[in-house]
């Protein structure tokens, strides 16, 4: 199948699963622009796909790489918290209590998955959000099955001890 057919079908099946990849990895909604970067690079790297692997392997792959290219030219890390204050605080009139409530768990979420080391921070994503299965992880990673394991359970772990002391630190929790 011609690259610029095959891409295109790509991106009807997984645009989807490459935006909430990145919306998660990002902690922004804006990501149509790494959306859009990530598939362009699947076109023009299409030479080098092997049939025997997914497709949506490959392409969260190159969606990570992405993803990780344009927070090293900018800082958006270190922003990231000041961008969640200054979206809640613009919404919250017109919000209802559940909306903002699932707000604050996802930005809580969100604020622990950052807390977590890289490795880490990785493997959640992509297991946990990307729902990748530990052979995908793995091929994306470029980790053994096992440690792909190994290392979600230990994020997973951290994870729940940053949200447990979270809601420990934080009377509204109480």
């Amino acid at each position: 199948m011609e690259a610029g057919r095959q891409v295109e079908q790509w991106f009807l099946e997984y645009e989807k699963d490459i935006t909430n990849y990145l919306v998660y990895f990002t902690g922004s909604r804006d990501v149509e622009d790494l959306v859009q970067e990530t598939f362009l690079k699947a076109y023009q790297s299409y030479g080098r796909f092997k049939f025997d692997s997914n497709p949506k392997t490959w392409l969260i792959s190159i969606a990570r790489n992405a993803a990780i290219d344009f927070y090293r030219k900018s800082n958006v890390w270190k922003n990231l918290k000041d961008k969640l204050s200054r979206q809640s605080s613009e919404n919250e009139s017109a919000i209802t209590e559940e909306i903002l409530i699932q707000k604050a768990e996802s930005a809580r979420l969100l604020g622990a998955i950052n807390q977590l080391k890289n490795n880490y921070r990785d493997v959640v994503l992509l297991r946990g959000i990307a729902d990748l299965s530990t052979e995908e992880t793995a091929e994306v990673l470029g980790w053994t099955g096992s440690k792909v394991n190994v290392t979600f359970h230990r994020a997973v772990k951290k994870l729940n001890l940053l949200l447990k002391g979270d809601e420990q630190g934080d009377p509204s929790f109480r």
